[in-house]
């Protein structure tokens, strides 16, 4: 750590008295002494601590500060407790010899400071730092009885006093240290930012450690690759996919030794990664087969024995047979040089992972399959019987209760949280989109959600944005027609409808467009119109007669107004 560190930690009451240009002096240990001459136990590095006690003379300064110097410490801390102020004679010697002074305030010990540079520079309290290591290699690779990437984290908190966080691409908390548990947690925009962050550094191909201040705090950023999958010939086939480990600490000023432990530690999480990739590998071919199934026009009663041996393993212990909602993700690189699937699997399992919609161990309802580029989530809902009407308050439910699903998945609500970071992995030259569909109770209904999944992503796919969801709500509407509609059509339309207008507002400023959609808004409601528009009802009907005079229409007419209202929706 450097002794500017030091300065800017509140908590132990440095106050700098001089040697302000040399602050970035690397601080490599702590000495206390108030011996008059230390050399013999200095080895250069040191922050030397004093109560003055060798000061019996203004004389003493020099001798002292020439010693210190020599034995090339980076600084030295003197306390006020003896003397209520530092002598001139000390400033002035290590003014003379370029040697940072601090003061030290009476109700800071030394020993707190000893303990807050010894943490921050030698991680000793583990032992060497090998050690550490290598108790982290045994810790996972145990097998299940390693704990996971949580012991290694708690050992970056007791060892080396280090809060840290494994995040996967979407800002989401893997796994975090007691010590980081013992504090606030990890704010979820922080967590999202620190993701978003971590992505924008790899798609610039930026070596990691990433230092990112997001809050209050610094967290440097390390990659975790998945260990397992070899290198990616390209590095948007993973950048989605794999995990971070986010440390609240500068790793600037780290010694070689502490960023190879790090580097250490992300290998051994990296393992834990494959390890839990590879226990979705059931999951994965279950999805497949139905998936194939389906698509393949199979009978309803082998896609239902096929979802039948699927329920059990996604949702152990369910009684009831499920219902199911199919949600279709597409992951599109410009170019078309990527392949898109794996890396829409990956991310919709992402995605998917939501406490919330999983209960406790929410990887046991993700069952992803992909084809060509496009990935395929099957989602089970467990069905839970509806109370009738006037019994709501009964406890036990009454024999015959209608069963009906449990609450869906919404599209915009997936991507509330992942919007941000994803968009920052995607870089300006990828696209995510996605649908999803209603839930159906039957296998006979499966092969409709498929299809409702897959129109409701072309829809978002006609929508701006890098990252966009639509859901099977809105095939009900004319935003299903929209997408569908060839360009050329869309052009010719709106230039007959909204080019005169378009004219005449640049001629004249007259504001008929915006005059048209907040009367289409409005219902044709010329009074509601009028104010929302703060103007008065004659101004409005002389804007909407221009209109219909410039256009040849009537805005009267329910098929008129269609009309316009569809041209604006495609301008």
């Amino acid at each position: 750590m450097r002794l500017r560190a030091l300065l800017e930690t509140e908590a132990l009451g440095l106050r700098l008295l001089g040697g302000e240009e040399e602050l970035d002096r690397t601080v490599r240990g702590v000495m206390t002494t108030d011996l008059r001459d230390p050399s013999r136990y200095l080895s250069g590095g040191e922050l030397v601590l004093t109560g003055l006690a060798w000061r019996r003379e203004p004389e003493d300064s020099e001798r002292f500060v020439r010693i210190l110097a020599g034995a090339g410490v980076a600084g030295l801390a003197a306390g006020e407790a003896e003397m209520r102020s530092i002598p001139d004679d000390l400033v002035q010697a290590c003014g003379r010899h370029r040697l940072p002074l601090f003061s030290v305030v009476e109700d800071v010990s030394f020993a707190s400071i000893t303990e807050h540079v010894v943490r921050q520079v030698s991680g000793e309290r583990a032992g060497d730092l090998a050690a550490v290591v290598d108790r982290h290699r045994r810790l996972m690779t145990s097998g299940p009885a390693g704990g996971g990437p949580e012991v290694v984290l708690d050992l970056l908190g007791s060892d080396l006093d280090l809060r840290a966080w494994v995040l996967s691409p979407t800002g989401r908390p893997i796994a975090g240290s007691s010590l980081a548990g013992a504090g606030p947690e990890l704010p979820s925009a922080v967590a999202a930012t620190l993701a978003g962050e971590h992505l924008a550094a790899s798609r610039g191909g930026r070596r990691g450690p990433h230092r990112v201040s997001a809050g209050s705090a610094t967290y440097s950023l390390f990659p975790i690759g998945g260990g397992g999958r070899g290198a990616a010939r390209d590095v948007r086939e993973s950048v989605l996919s794999d995990w971070l480990l986010a440390v609240e600490a500068d790793a600037g000023d780290w010694p070689a030794e502490r960023l190879d432990l790090l580097d250490g530690v992300t290998q051994l999480i990296a393992v834990e990664r494959d390890r839990r990739d590879a226990a979705r590998t059931v999951r994965r071919r279950l999805a497949q087969e139905v998936v194939e199934l389906v698509q393949g026009g199979a009978a309803p009663a082998d896609i239902a024995a096929r979802l039948r041996v699927a329920a059990p393993v996604l949702l152990p212990g369910l009684g009831t047979a499920p219902h199911w909602q199919v949600v279709v993700a597409r992951v599109e690189w410009e170019g078309g040089d990527i392949a898109g699937g794996p890396v829409a699997q990956a991310l919709l399992e992402e995605i998917l992972v939501d406490p919330e919609l999983s209960g406790p161990e929410p990887s046991d309802r993700i069952a992803v399959a992909h084809t060509g580029d496009e990935a395929v989530a099957l989602v089970p809902l467990p069905a839970v019987p509806a109370r009738p009407e006037g019994l709501e308050g009964l406890q036990d439910e009454p024999d015959g209760a209608e069963v009906r699903p449990a609450p869906g998945l919404h599209a915009d609500v997936l991507l509330t949280a992942v919007r941000e970071p994803l968009s920052r992995g995607l870089d300006g030259d990828g696209r995510l989109t996605l649908g999803v569909s209603a839930a159906v109770h039957s296998a006979e209904g499966l092969r409709g959600a498929l299809e409702e999944a897959r129109h409701a992503r072309r829809v978002a796919a006609a929508r701006p944005g890098r990252v966009c969801a639509a859901g099977h709500q809105e095939l009900a509407s004319h935003v299903l027609l929209l997408p569908f509609v060839p360009d050329d059509v869309r052009r010719a339309f709106t230039a007959r409808l909204l080019d005169p207008l378009r004219d005449y507002d640049r001629r004249h400023r007259a504001e008929l467009v915006p005059t048209l959609e907040a009367f289409l808004d409005c219902d044709g409601s010329w009074t509601r119109c009028a104010t929302r528009l703060h103007l008065h009802v004659n101004t409005l009907r002389y804007r909407v007669g221009r209109i219909e005079q410039l256009t040849g229409r009537d805005l009267s007419r329910l098929e008129d107004k269609l009309d316009f209202f569809l041209a604006l929706r495609m301008s």
